[in-house]
């Protein structure tokens, strides 16, 4: 396939130029547990780290074509799949450190991911969290023993936005390992390979699936780090380009020994799901933009953070790092005081009350209550989390049917209390 084709025709006809049974536009669903070889040598050779497939829980081509998908977003070099996107981070956390280990990671982060730093930390791996707006509490942070930095590109759910480039630099600096959650604003705003990334984490039940018809999640390999001199790689995989043996670890545990495989009925539909990517991110980022400008101008919300308003701290960051093509769909925002915030979301019509991401609709959540109600308050107020803080993920409705949603349901909260 052409280099010099554009990112939607190259998915597109990514099944198509692979090879497909019958010259399908798609790749079927390959429902097989187990792979037939005509010779002995071929069978040997797939359990040995060669191409091919032996059993359905190391994947299948259903899913190896989302694989081939995610890699060509991403401009990486290799993508493994898995069931969900906290898989693939539990897959990447557990398989590349150990006890002993050191990672330091944004303080601004998902709260299940949050909460497997917990678990990680129980199994002996020290973990500091940081500022990652300011490249100087990385490395005030750093230690002997450190071996990974992780970070989201957009912060989930306060939107900051972190020194993404510099970051990179100090890890290439450091022969540190880059991991980096990409799902807020996917490959149509920035590619991990653009800020010197390692691996990059997608849960592609979000955005690149966009129809929440699907779990899945992946690592794409960006073929930028050398794993030759890192200590934890088993010796069976270091086989192959040096710069692919991190991700052959995590494949191998992740999907052999833990079982955290993508289904291909799943693959399937975040496969058809990221053919439309480009147009739908578009369009939602778009909305939200307009739904933030809005929001700030309006009595209704008393804050408003979205990095694409020139008041978010990261503003200049994102407009750099996004090259104003849009700052994501994802916004947090705090009701104006004087409404019950129960009663305004309980009258919402259009926005559906939901803890999800990336969806052609749009969805609100009221975060500390749920997503964060594991969390001490002080903990919460770390990352910038405030007891009335709503997460909104814009869709691609009209932006008009989304506003006028947002003011129905404000005007009968405050006539409910009246």
């Amino acid at each position: 396939m052409s280099k010099d084709l554009s990112i939607t025709t190259k998915i597109l006809h990514a099944d198509r130029y692979s090879g497909t049974e019958a010259n399908a536009v798609h790749k079927p669903i390959h429902i097989s547990n187990q792979y037939a070889f005509e010779r002995v040598e071929g069978l040997i050779g797939v359990f040995q780290n060669q191409p091919g497939f032996s059993y359905s829980r190391q994947g299948t081509p259903t899913s190896a074509g989302l694989e081939n998908k995610i890699t060509l977003l991403e401009e990486g070099v290799s993508t493994v799949s898995f069931a969900s996107g906290m898989a693939a981070l539990s897959a990447a956390f557990t398989t590349l450190l150990k006890a002993g280990d050191h990672l330091i990671s944004s303080r601004f982060i998902f709260g299940n991911t949050k909460s497997l730093f917990m678990t990680l930390e129980g199994l002996g791996i020290e973990i500091t969290l940081v500022d990652t707006t300011d490249i100087r509490n990385v490395e005030a942070a750093l230690q002997p023993n450190t071996r990974m930095l992780f970070t989201e590109t957009i912060a989930n759910p306060v939107t900051q936005v972190s020194d993404l480039k510099g970051m990179g630099d100090f890890c290439e600096n450091h022969n540190l390992v880059y991991f980096v959650d990409n799902t807020m604003v996917t490959p149509y705003l920035l590619k991990g390979k653009d800020i010197k990334a390692s691996l990059v984490m997608h849960s592609l039940s979000k955005g690149i699936c966009g129809h929440a018809s699907a779990l899945g999640g992946s690592l794409t390999n960006t073929g930028l780090y050398d794993w030759t001199n890192y200590p934890n790689i088993i010796e069976a995989y270091k086989t192959g380009p040096s710069h692919s043996w991190g991700l052959l670890q995590a494949k191998k545990k992740g999907l052999r020994d833990m079982g955290a495989t993508l289904s291909a009925d799943s693959a399937s539909r975040i496969a058809l799901g990221a053919e439309t990517l480009s147009l739908r991110m578009e369009k939602a980022f778009g909305n939200a933009l307009k739904l933030a400008q809005y929001m700030q101008q309006s009595p209704m919300f008393s804050a408003v953070k979205y990095p694409g308003l020139e008041s978010h701290p990261q503003h200049q960051r994102a407009k750099e790092l996004f090259a104003d093509k849009g700052y994501g769909a994802l916004l947090a925002v705090e009701l104006n005081p004087e409404v019950d915030l129960y009663s305004f979301l309980n009258h919402l019509k259009v926005v559906i009350l939901a803890t999800h991401l990336g969806d052609n609709r749009t969805l609100c959540v009221p975060v500390a209550p749920t997503i964060y109600y594991e969390m001490s308050a002080e903990l919460r107020a770390e990352m910038g989390i405030s007891d009335s803080l709503l997460r909104i993920s814009v869709g691609i409705e009209e932006v008009e049917d989304i506003i006028a949603d947002f003011e129905q349901a404000y005007e009968q909260a405050l006539n409910a209390e009246s």
